[in-house]
């Protein structure tokens, strides 16, 4: 076997992107920076950053997701890798691979901004991805391959939540049918009907678990507490209504 020779291959960073959601105002809302340092200086972006020699993956993304906007993984949250992205021309300073992680999570605080980060926020993610953020003010779409990145991170958690319980990582430890219910709402961008997602969730086996308590923050009636069950595929699968 001859010897091998790394200067046979070019150099090439790694670095990983975060598309991290939540539900906030009833609403999707993703986590954006906007960059303080070239290239895409001023623009806004997924947090992220490069991958240093100690590290693996996923403590380059919890460290980037603190530094950036200062919110630290939560033992309720839900971390996935979501995608590797390697288009040559993805980065214009040299060869950059991504590795994207998806990171879902019940209402977050204000982010706050950090490392070479210039502000960060939470933006609905049908103003990201339809109008380029110009709602909000933005002339330009997110930096990089950002918008495919967010694109395909919210196309997993829709279709995850069909089949999963995951749509429970985006509420509180206890919570009601009505509040899980507006979960769905928020990220499949439907209403849904309040009697026939009651049946359906608390007919699915190991979905919900009872906890005896209730509770009267949604105003009226005393509505009764749930917590996730142990059940990590929904069997019959909760499909999205066509839209």
């Amino acid at each position: 076997m001859s010897p091998y020779d790394p200067s046979a291959f070019p150099p090439f960073a790694v670095t990983v992107d975060l598309v991290v959601l939540t539900v906030r105002h009833h609403a999707l809302c993703a986590l954006t920076v906007r960059r303080g340092e070239a290239p895409f200086q001023g623009r806004w972006a997924l947090p992220g950053g490069f991958v240093r020699d100690e590290e693996d993956l996923s403590q380059a993304a919890a460290r980037e997701l603190a530094e950036e906007t200062g919110l630290h993984a939560q033992s309720g949250a839900h971390l996935e890798q979501l995608a590797t992205y390697g288009d040559p021309q993805r980065d214009p300073r040299m060869r950059v691979v991504s590795v994207a992680h998806l990171v879902l999570a019940p209402d977050l605080p204000a982010p706050r901004a950090g490392g070479d980060a210039r502000s960060a926020r939470w933006a609905p993610v049908d103003t990201l991805l339809t109008d380029n953020g110009q709602d909000l003010g933005e002339a330009a779409p997110l930096a990089f391959d950002h918008g495919r990145i967010l694109a395909d991170g919210v196309e997993r958690a829709r279709s995850k939540i069909e089949y999963s319980s995951l749509a429970t990582a985006f509420c509180p430890p206890e919570f009601t049918v009505g509040e899980l219910r507006r979960v769905y709402e928020a990220v499949w961008g439907v209403a849904l009907d309040p009697r026939n997602f009651h049946r359906k969730v608390t007919g699915t086996v190991g979905f919900l678990v009872p906890t005896g308590g209730t509770t009267t923050r949604q105003g009226g009636r005393p509505a009764q507490l749930f917590r996730a069950g142990g059940a990590a595929l929904l069997n019959p699968p909760m499909l999205r209504p066509e839209v």
